[in-house]
């Protein structure tokens, strides 16, 4: 395949796709409602277009007809409306989970050329890992707004009630499936395709040059063999599901976790339903002091009302357990008070074992079973099984070749860091920011959802929409908009280093 044929087909998609007639593998399961062409927007659109013909103005027919140019992209330069010497180039978003497909959203809303690069089988593979967690944000929380005014514009999707609290399922299924499958969306969408390396298009890391004005190069595998897409702007939205923080203490594995992988499992598995088996009648030890943790905890706890001989020790660092329990009442998101109640009255009732101050330096295999060892050489527990919910960090091998700055604490982005230190900032703290903060010394490239936020916890969804949306803005030349960001957050009731809900790529941890 040509290596620029992703770019051609999503700037202007053959007559195939404008009518519905997409690949099964380049969208999700939900099919696109193709009678209304690919460049569908909500501006404007009747009930009546679910059977009209394309719109005489689109996306598409404004881009033009492209053409090969010395192995590149040319299209009408009238499309952006700003100079950019890579103009004609699609913008890349890495990542088609909430946050991805928001900024999609708000790209094709603009009317700009993008490409949306998710390495799953499916649109929010990290989250359809976790669908069984129940969320703790209601759906007035979860809604991208501009996702949510494009699909209104269909008489064949409706808002659910936004004071109702949802599953991840439901949030998929219901939202971003649906979004997914728009027709201004889906021509656009790429699965299966893993991004390896972006880089800037003849520039290591060392060389200067012309480096803001080189375009980006994103080496990606396909389904067809690995591919170079060329690129204006790269929004890295793919999240940090895939990169858990290990069991041992110090931010390193522990002695024998690798080895033992067997028993550990990361996250938040489906502890009452796909993997009950695995945990019914077991000596399991949840390691982790945030809303992954405490929802493990309580999810054994209803196991072992089936299954007596469940006994649940959780492991936590902090000596003291105090803020273990969250803001309860004064927690501006009851479910999410709620948690730490429960989980609070789990251990008072001595369904839930505390083990405080435990650093794991490393596991042992014995007869008796899997021993855990502290940084003092001392065995705490003896367990069968393992879950490992001490939050998650980004994956940065990608972009080796870029010039990027971070802060040193979280690896948040330089300027983002400080304002979210969790050690000084719960989720209701966090100011409004967006494409200022987010910006990179590589020009036109930003991290966006959890990834943005390195390892620090205080990630709640609608940062990341408000995040997109500055960022599109500022891509699009519309820098008034992108400086105007307004977000009001839900206080956590209680100032937590523990981690938070994330929910554009992990289940609330």
């Amino acid at each position: 395949m040509n290596p620029i044929d992703d770019a051609r087909d999503h700037c202007n998609p053959p007559k195939a796709r404008r009518e519905g007639r997409e690949s099964p593998s380049e969208i999700s399961t939900v099919q696109a409602d193709g009678d209304r062409g690919c460049c569908h927007t909500s501006t404007g659109v009747e009930c009546a277009a679910e059977t009209s013909s394309l719109p005489t103005s689109s996306c598409c027919d404004t881009m033009g007809e492209p053409t090969l140019v010395d192995g590149s992209v040319e299209l009408n330069s009238s499309t952006v409306g700003w100079e950019d010497p890579n103009r004609d180039l699609p913008v890349v978003v890495i990542g088609a989970g909430p946050v991805g497909l928001a900024a999609a959203a708000n790209l094709a809303e603009r009317g700009q050329c993008f490409l949306v690069l998710e390495s799953g089988n499916r649109v929010a593979a990290s989250m359809w890992q976790w669908r069984h967690v129940r969320l703790f944000t209601p759906w007035s929380f979860l809604l991208d707004p501009v996702g949510k005014r494009l699909l209104s514009a269909s008489c064949s999707w409706s808002a659910p009630s936004e004071d109702r609290v949802p599953n991840a399922s439901e949030l998929i299924e219901r939202f971003l499936d649906p979004l997914a499958s728009h027709p201004a969306i889906a021509p656009h969408l790429k699965l299966d395709h893993k991004v390896i390396s972006v880089s800037r298009e003849g520039h290591d890391r060392m060389k200067n040059g012309m480096r803001n004005q080189a375009p980006f190069l994103l080496i990606v595998e396909t389904p067809d063999g690995p591919q170079r897409i060329r690129a204006r702007a790269v929004i890295d939205a793919s999240g940090t599901w895939t990169t858990p923080n290990p069991l041992g203490a110090g931010g390193v594995p522990a002695d024998g976790e690798q080895q033992l992988r067997h028993r550990i499992q990361y996250g938040m598995p489906d502890v009452l339903d796909r993997d009950r088996d695995r945990y019914a009648d077991q000596r399991v030890l949840v390691v982790g002091s945030g809303h992954s943790a405490t929802g493990n905890i309580l999810s054994l706890v209803e196991l072992a009302k089936t299954f007596p001989g469940t006994s649940i020790s959780w492991g936590i660092r902090r000596k003291n357990a105090t803020k273990l329990w969250g803001g309860g009442n004064a927690d501006e998101i009851a479910e999410r008070g709620r948690l730490g109640d429960n989980a609070k009255h789990a251990v008072e009732q001595g369904k839930v074992t505390l083990l405080t101050d435990l650093s794991v330096t490393s596991l042992r295999e014995t007869d008796a079973g899997t021993e855990v060892i502290d940084v003092a050489g001392d065995t705490r527990v003896i367990v069968d099984e393992i879950i490992v919910a001490s939050g998650a960090r980004p994956d940065l091998t990608m972009h080796r070749e870029l010039r990027l700055e971070f802060d040193p604490a979280t690896e948040a982005a330089k300027n983002l860091g400080p304002l979210i230190d969790p050690n000084h900032h719960s989720c209701g703290s966090v100011p409004p920011h967006g494409a200022e903060q987010l910006r990179q010394p590589e020009q036109n490239f930003f991290f966006a959802g959890m990834k943005s936020y390195g390892r620090a916890p205080t990630f709640l969804l609608m940062t990341g929409y408000e995040q997109v949306r500055s960022i599109v803005a500022a891509l699009s030349g519309d820098h008034q908009a992108a400086r105007k960001v307004e977000l009001e957050l839900p206080s956590t009731g209680v100032c937590s280093t523990d981690f938070a809900f994330a929910e554009d790529t992990s289940p609330p941890s």
